[in-house]
């Protein structure tokens, strides 16, 4: 029985990525999930709609906005059933389901509480309880729930959706642009534990290749900090050092912490300093440095035969007013007063804030840089030159986080001081310097302003809506912009008339707030964008970014420029928090690169700007994007070259070569057995070939006979060593040859995480269609990616591998590996990596493997009185080392 009608199709041609696709959908599903990541534009809607066709059940639809819930409705109507009325089946009332139910994830968190919001916007419904709107979607006999948008999903809607999962068991299908990669490790095992592992990702290339994006790049302005702002922030600088040097003399401090009984008394807390490892160590740190003498028996404890103590700096110092101040309030009770004093004094300062502890990562600093006045001008920077390009052809949007309307007033001038970034003091800065007469605009949730010349085009489309009687208030200072009275009647259509107006070239700039045009919101002929602050998440930046790279079937050269600013911090050697933050916003960014052979890769990188010293590095390195951004006939080109290198785009992990230490050390040990080898192989030799030296010298001796059988006997001895010794010389040459730079050694570490996840079943694919790629240079270190897998067998294989590469924390076992060189032994120790620790069998097959590939070990469980002292050794070289940080690289290649 089919629950959809007969006739029920999508009317056009699948694209290549979407065939692909829905041939393999099957096996997909086998866990009745379905997990898609593809960017905007790659037309994840009208999958969603023919998975629903091919399930063929009654469906429940969950988007995060009315708009985008109204969407759906739009699209299914329109691409499937050839027609713009709504069937009677299909129900936007979650109280009230259909065949197609579509609602949003605050209608159903909400459904007994009587709302659904949208921005600003609140949509009153009857009370029904959650529990009879669950016994109607059962009687509907809904079996399939389609998550749009799945990274909306906060705890409290999370907790909804997983009780409606529960009870009516439906198939999932879940929708996203941005998997919540930022989120904490227990967040996103929630995520995975509705939606399911991502089953398949649909790239940015191959929609660049299918046409359905256009070509983009993403350039940087940077920004400095007014005189005011770099007071403020030498301001903090001179304050934390001030802390640093009140630290370095306070005698109650240093009393306080020399009291404390893990240092009277550390063999009766063990377990203290198990749990507490940084806190402890910062503490031995400042003891140090005050000139105290460190008892042996801390040696001990920690293992450090060498007895190494690091210099105190501001690391040690945050970890030590860490545990002062926050980690441990009983010891410390008789300090009361100084602790509140010291507490009180950093949260002035902006130091301490929620009990997090940072010098130079305080949220007050962050802000003055996120939200710099600099960036004002470099707004305006922007949009002069690209509408000096571009002139009538510009369609620029400028995103931001808040409106700020304290910068309007009603008088006949507005000199107000513009000291803060927002909609409406970019648009001040825009109007009152704007000697190129550009058309600006605003739109946001309470506030729409438009040109006065948009006036005629802005009165055609409402009366096309029906809508009469809206006020256009000239703005009291400059009659060139007329304000527009958002009444209840007007609010629901206003988005889409102002887009128009922009799309038609009547507003050449739309200034709007992240929350109304990020997500959802299409307008195909914008080509420039300007994302003016980075206060929002990661997925919300990617959101907002995909709303330029869509194509307009009207232009079909199409280009578009993505415009990040960052004030640059010149007190910070590494250039301060907002350039920090948005190095981690690019991880998510797939782009072409600027390198001389373009590439597709998601990381800050590929930009190739050189390092900024100076202020002065900062107008030439501007002036550079600038060149990119004007030169759009050669971004064409550029994508273009990038495509020809691959066909598919792999997840990658990139590993420091300080991370890989320990194999290092391998490689010097097979150095050593190689080098021994060699040695007895020439002794060998020396023996074999004796009987000849022998009989030389005493080749006139009468003794001959006795001689024979002397050098026989010898010769014999030599054979067996030189094939003993020969084997054993084969073998530690090609395990030497094999991890003669990283990059090999982190293919074979790779290679034993793949037996691994083969053997848990984790990895479906047979060895054979599978292949471990990996490579390094001086400069990045190690890379490695799985060639051959689904998606969901790459991300675990990167995962697996991360964790055996990463700095040991707390694993369940180790490998332990000995190097013997002469009289010294040296041991490695690595984590066997959580997946195969869960049991006793998976951890002994997983040295088993090590073994065979890597070389003899040992597996220890650290579950014990022995296992924890070597953990608590094995975690303070790893607080000492503070390895690189591992990375996770999209590339696209062959």
């Amino acid at each position: 029985m089919n629950v959809f009608p007969k006739n029920t199709t999508f009317k056009y041609n699948w694209r290549t990525y979407q065939k692909k696709f829905l041939d393999h959908l099957d096996e997909y599903l086998i866990d009745n999930h379905l997990h898609v990541s593809a960017p905007p534009g790659s037309g994840k809607t009208v999958l969603g709609l023919e998975v629903m066709l091919r399930l063929d059940k009654p469906t429940l639809i969950v988007a995060p906005t009315l708009a985008i819930k109204n969407q759906w409705i739009q699209r299914f109507c329109e691409l499937f059933l050839n027609t713009e009325t709504v069937p009677e089946w299909i129900s936007s009332d979650i109280r009230k389901p259909g065949i197609i139910t579509v609602t949003t994830y605050q209608g159903i968190h909400s459904a007994s509480e009587a709302t659904e919001e949208e921005g600003e916007t609140v949509v009153k419904s009857s009370k029904v309880p959650a529990s009879e709107i669950i016994k109607r979607l059962q009687k509907q006999k809904v079996g399939t729930l389609i998550l749009d948008e799945a990274h909306h999903l906060k705890n409290a809607w999370w907790r909804s959706l997983m009780d409606l999962k529960n009870k009516i068991e439906p198939t999932i299908v879940s929708l996203t642009a941005t998997p919540p990669f930022d989120v904490s490790g227990s967040e996103w095992q929630k995520y995975i534990q509705l939606n399911g592992p991502i089953d398949v990702e649909i790239s940015v290339p191959e929609l660049m290749i299918e046409g359905d994006l256009c070509p983009h790049q993403d350039l940087v302005h940077f920004t400095l900090p007014s005189q005011e702002e770099q007071k403020k922030i030498e301001y903090y600088h001179t304050h934390a050092l001030s802390f640093f040097d009140e630290i370095k003399k306070d005698e109650v401090f240093l009393n306080a912490i020399e009291q404390h009984p893990v240092y009277q008394k550390p063999l009766e807390n063990l377990d203290w300093i198990y749990e507490n490892i940084s806190s402890y160590t910062s503490g031995l740190v400042y003891l140090h440095f005050r000139g105290k003498e460190i008892p042996e028996v801390h040696f001990e404890i920690i293992g450090d035969q060498q007895k190494y103590i690091p210099e105190f700096d501001f690391f040690w110092m945050e970890e030590l007013l860490d545990f002062y101040l926050l980690v441990d309030e009983v010891q410390f009770k008789n300090y009361e007063d100084h602790r509140t004093d010291l507490g009180n004094r950093l949260k002035r300062y902006g130091f301490l804030e929620q009990k997090t502890l940072s010098f130079f990562n305080s949220k007050n600093l962050n802000q003055i840089l996120n939200s710099s006045i600099g960036k004002l001008q470099g707004i305006k920077d922007i949009a002069d030159f690209e509408f000096s390009v571009l002139k009538d052809n510009l369609r620029m949007v400028i995103l931001t986080d808040f409106i700020k309307k304290e910068y309007l007033n009603n008088e006949t001038q507005n000199t107000l001081n513009l000291d803060k970034i927002g909609a409406i003091p970019i648009f001040e800065k825009l109007r009152r310097e704007n000697s190129q007469q550009k058309k600006i605009g605003i739109l946001t949730g309470s506030l729409v302003i438009i040109p006065a010349s948009a006036k005629s085009i802005f009165e055609e489309l409402c009366t096309k809506k029906t809508l009469s009687g809206i006020g256009l208030v000239p703005l009291s200072y400059d009659p060139d912009y007329l304000i527009i009275s958002l009444t209840e009647q007007i609010k629901h259509g206003i988005v889409h008339i102002i887009t128009e107006i922009f799309q038609s070239g009547e507003i050449h700039i739309l200034i709007g707030t992240k929350s109304l045009l990020g997500e959802g919101w299409d307008a195909p002929k914008m080509n420039t964008l300007v994302l003016a602050s980075f206060i929002s998440s990661f997925v919300l930046s990617n959101q907002m970014r995909g709303r330029v790279i869509r194509t307009d079937k009207d232009i079909p050269h199409k280009t578009g420029n993505i415009w990040h600013l960052v004030c640059f911090d010149p007190g910070d050697e590494n250039g301060g928090q907002d350039l920090n933050i948005m190095k981690r916003r690019f991880k998510t960014f797939v782009g072409v690169s600027n390198k001389e052979t373009p590439t597709i890769e998601n990381n800050f990188e590929r930009l190739n700007i050189k390092t900024i010293e100076t202020t002065e590095d900062v107008s030439g390195i501007n002036d550079l994007f600038f060149a990119l951004a004007k030169d759009r006939d050669n971004l064409i080109k550029r994508w273009e070259g990038a495509l020809e290198q691959g066909n598919i785009l792999v997840e990658e992990i990139q590993v420091p070569s300080i991370n890989m230490t320990a194999m290092q050390d391998v490689k010097m040990n097979y150095l050593g057995k190689m080098s021994g080898n060699m040695m007895k192989v020439m002794v060998s030799s020396v023996l074999l070939f004796w009987q000849n030296i022998l009989l030389g010298i005493f080749r006139n001796l009468q003794a001959i006979n006795s001689v024979k059988t002397f050098s026989l006997f010898v010769s014999l001895f030599g054979l067996a060593g030189f094939v003993v010794y020969g084997r054993k010389l084969y073998r530690s040459a090609k395990q030497y040859w094999r991890y003669r730079d990283v990059g090999k050694q982190l293919g074979a570490l790779a290679e034993v995480v793949l037996h691994g996840l083969i053997h848990e079943k984790i990895i479906r694919t047979s060895f054979e269609q599978l292949k471990i790629v990996s490579s390094s240079n001086s400069s990045e270190g190690a890379f490695c990616y799985l060639k051959g897998g689904s998606q969901y067998e790459n991300a675990q294989f990167i995962q697996t591998l991360q964790e055996l590469v990463s700095q040991i924390d707390n694993p369940r076992y180790l490998l332990k590996q000995e190097r013997k060189s002469f009289f010294l032994k040296n041991e490695q120790y690595f984590p066997v990596p959580e997946i195969f620790a869960k049991n006793k069998k998976s951890a002994e097959f997983f040295n088993k493997t090590w073994n065979k590939i890597i070389g003899t070990s040992e597996l220890l469980f650290t579950r014990t009185v022995e296992g924890r002292k070597i953990l608590l050794k094995l975690r303070f070289e790893a607080l000492l080392k503070r390895n690189g940080r591992i990375e996770h690289l999209h590339k696209w290649t062959r």
